[in-house]
């Protein structure tokens, strides 16, 4: 018998972290503290118990991408095919279908966790590919013509600034299947990491570019490069290489080892770019999506 429990205490968040952290170690995770940043209504996490056992979590919760809802069922290896994820992935689910979504999207990372979504009639809609580059000797980078780099450590307003300015329409021209929905409140929770590791740049008082750098506590060698974005007049001035650049050039003076990003399908600009920067291609992630409610559920009677 699983026992799924909310997430309610820091223990708790520690040991929600400590199974993606298994699953998922080649990516960062989110602290106690970032967790609990992200809490927005309608979201439910969970963990998944057997004998008093840790075996997996999950979390329900709006999906950035609009119109949907999203679901993680995640479980240990040692204890997949025992129905654990299904159970869980039940619950979850209808957790989602009570918040009023037509539809509910997932993020699988291997062959199984695919085959397992497909089971339940989620279908592939999207990918993005991991791209890697390790750090070696790297120079700072000349600053383009009529533009001034500045950190948000040095200048925290413009963080707010830079979602107004640039971050608000880059959204909107993501390579993603459904419109991305990001809040300002978002924007300065979940968009930062490292105030001295983001670099804005800008024309007099404007910000027109961005770039940055999330750290990982739990692996400090790696950082993840953030979202990079330019203002639509100033895109083709080599702003966006130069701030990349800038993130590269920060991770080789404090010691990180590698950096890496991930790129949509339909991003060709970026990756091409993330190419010429020394970046290689790595992982997969696929976004799959099924409507509400799940047939498959609902040919077993739930």
């Amino acid at each position: 018998m699983t026992d799924l429990r909310e997430v309610i205490t820091d223990a708790d968040f520690e040991a929600w972290r400590s199974v993606r952290l298994a699953i998922l170690p080649g990516e960062r995770t989110a602290t106690v503290e970032e967790l609990k940043a992200m809490d927005r209504p309608g979201r439910l996490m969970l963990l998944a118990e057997q004998d008093g056992d840790l075996v997996g979590h999950g979390v329900a919760s709006r999906s950035d991408l609009a119109g949907r809802g999203s679901v993680t069922p995640r479980v240990l290896p040692p204890f997949r095919r025992r129905g654990i994820g299904t159970e869980m992935l039940r619950v979850l689910i209808a957790h989602t279908e009570a918040q009023g979504y037509p539809r509910v999207s997932s993020l699988v990372e291997d062959d199984g966790s695919l085959a397992f979504a497909q089971r339940f009639g989620f279908a592939e809609v999207d990918r993005q590919i991991e791209q890697l580059r390790a750090i070696g000797a790297e120079p700072m980078p000349p600053t383009p013509p009529g533009v001034e780099i500045v950190t948000v450590a040095q200048r925290p307003s413009l963080w707010a600034a830079a979602y107004r300015q640039v971050g608000f329409e880059a959204v909107k021209d993501m390579a993603v299947v459904s419109p991305l929905q990001v809040t300002l409140e978002q924007w300065e929770s979940e968009w930062i990491n490292t105030p001295e590791a983001t670099f804005l740049a800008m024309a007099g008082a404007d910000v027109v570019g961005l770039a940055s750098l999330h750290l990982d506590s739990d692996v400090p060698h790696r950082a993840e490069q953030g979202f990079t974005a330019v203002h639509r007049d100033w895109r083709g001035r080599g702003i966006a290489s130069t701030l990349k650049r800038m993130t590269l050039w920060w991770a080789a003076e404090h010691g990180i080892s590698e950096v890496y990003t991930w790129t949509q399908n339909g991003n060709e600009n970026m990756r091409r770019l993330n190419e010429h920067l020394g970046f290689r291609n790595g992982a997969w992630s696929i976004d799959v999506v099924a409507p509400l409610p799940l047939a498959a559920f609902i040919a077993a009677g739930r």
